[in-house]
């Protein structure tokens, strides 16, 4: 006797699609029911009917979002497939977050959703019937940490949103300027421990031990975002994996999550430039790729009116032959790259609109950014960055100031053999200006 067919329920607003689907689920041996109303995928899915779901989020009636946590109380173990034209990664999580088993962004390829389907179902298949829901993140943050709605990002997205409410290692790699620290950020704000700590140590800089050293002495759980890994001398690398080691030996409150970033070739090699195999296995068990610009032209407008507005009303607006002029540009150095031109030109322009002289100057006055042109200024870009997304405006300075001296204090110190008054004489500083910071910064 053949197994019967399984059953899909269908909701969408637009009868279009629910048509087109409908005739893709029938081609693919489902049965197949649709609906225009979330009231009505409720009582269906409240009823026991359908073996998985496929539905949109904005319903005419109500809120699909509002709906699922009703259906899945009713019915923990049946599969859900989200989809949607809000292609963000807010969108993403909330999914997750309500116990989705994916994240379909429209538009959307048929064969794509209808494997999604099939695997939705695997799992409560070889569980006899039943299928347990993943673990639900918090959704802490009402802002847009990420920007962009091309396949590269919703990839990323995707994969941000499997990760955000795990306490699990994350890898992230990408090129310089990509925003891979954006994504750590977006990691922890999303997540369920988004009030606790969220502390960057530049792998590169004498910060990583002072961050090392105030985890060990004060844990206090959050997130700790190791900034190029790959970029840290052997002698680094060798004392974070026993430091880690330790941290995983903490009550999970105090545990604090391991971030960290990298370059694009940093996995697979061996000497300068690499992360030693035993680190890399044990921070790799998450991993997200940054995409470059050049994958996601499409976001480059997105992105440029987002930048301008970050600059308050006064910001000029684009011509449209100096957007497309913009858009065309395969920007090596990637958003960081866009971002600061932008914000140059906007500077620079004295009329209402940025115009495609002023981008064509522009572009050929700055020599492209390469991987070798990051070290400092890249590190100072994303400390900057970082900053302004941390608020609140006010401090900044300050706080970028004591980020800059406190490592940079600890090297001249080193430089001098200890001596306050060579180490004042190799900044520049009256000594007793530098016993002064050497106090309020705390250091020893």
């Amino acid at each position: 006797m053949n197994a019967p067919l399984p059953k899909v329920l269908i909701a969408d607003d637009d009868a279009s699609i629910r048509l087109v689907l409908s005739h893709a689920f029938t081609r693919a041996g489902f049965q197949v029911r649709a609906t225009g109303a979330a009231g009505t995928l409720l009582k269906w899915a409240t009823e026991g009917e359908g073996d998985v779901v496929v539905t949109d989020v904005m319903m005419p009636d109500e809120n699909v979002f509002d709906v699922l946590p009703r259906i899945r109380a009713a019915r923990p173990n049946l599969p859900i497939v989200v989809m949607s034209a809000q292609n963000t990664v807010l969108t993403a999580v909330a999914a997750a977050e309500r116990g989705a088993f994916e994240y379909v962004p429209k538009p959307f390829d048929l064969d794509e959703i209808v494997a999604v389907t099939r695997r939705a179902l695997e799992p409560a298949r070889k569980a006899g019937g039943r299928r347990t829901a993943p673990a639900s993140p918090k959704l802490n943050r009402p802002t847009e940490p990420l920007l962009g709605r091309s396949p590269a990002m919703q990839g990323l997205y995707r994969g941000l949103a499997r990760l955000v409410a795990s306490d699990a290692p994350v890898l992230i790699t990408g090129e310089p300027g990509s925003g891979r620290t954006l994504i750590a950020r977006a990691l922890h704000d999303l997540g369920p421990h988004a009030e606790k700590p969220f502390l960057i140590a530049s792998t590169a800089f004498a910060s990583v031990g002072e961050v090392m050293e105030r985890l060990t002495r004060e844990p206090a759980g959050g997130a700790v975002l190791l900034e190029g890994l790959d970029e840290a001398t052997p002698e680094v690398q060798a004392r974070l994996g026993p430091w880690i080691d330790e941290l995983d030996a903490l009550p999970p409150r105090l545990r604090p999550r391991v971030l960290a970033t990298a370059g694009v070739s940093a996995e697979g090699r061996s000497g300068e430039g690499a992360i030693r195999r035993d680190l890399y296995d044990r921070i790799a068990v998450g991993r997200l790729r940054a995409p470059p610009l050049r994958e996601r032209p499409d976001d480059i407008p997105e992105l440029l009116r987002a930048t301008l507005s970050s600059l308050g009303e006064a910001a000029p607006g684009v011509d449209p032959a100096a957007e497309a002029r913009i858009k065309a540009h395969d920007w090596p150095g990637n958003v960081r790259q866009l971002q600061s031109l932008v914000r140059r030109l906007a500077l620079m322009t004295a009329g209402p609109v940025i115009t495609l002289e002023a981008v064509e100057a522009e572009l050929e006055r700055a020599p492209p950014p390469t991987e070798e042109a990051g070290g400092i200024d890249a590190a100072l870009a994303d400390a900057v960055t970082i900053a302004f997304a941390q608020g609140p405006l006010a401090d900044v300075h300050e706080r970028l100031v004591e980020a800059l001296e406190r490592p940079m204090i600890r090297a001249a110190l080193a430089a001098g053999g200890g001596a306050q008054l060579r180490a004042a004489e190799i900044l520049g500083l009256n000594r007793n200006t530098l016993r002064k910071k050497i106090t309020d910064l705390g250091l020893r």
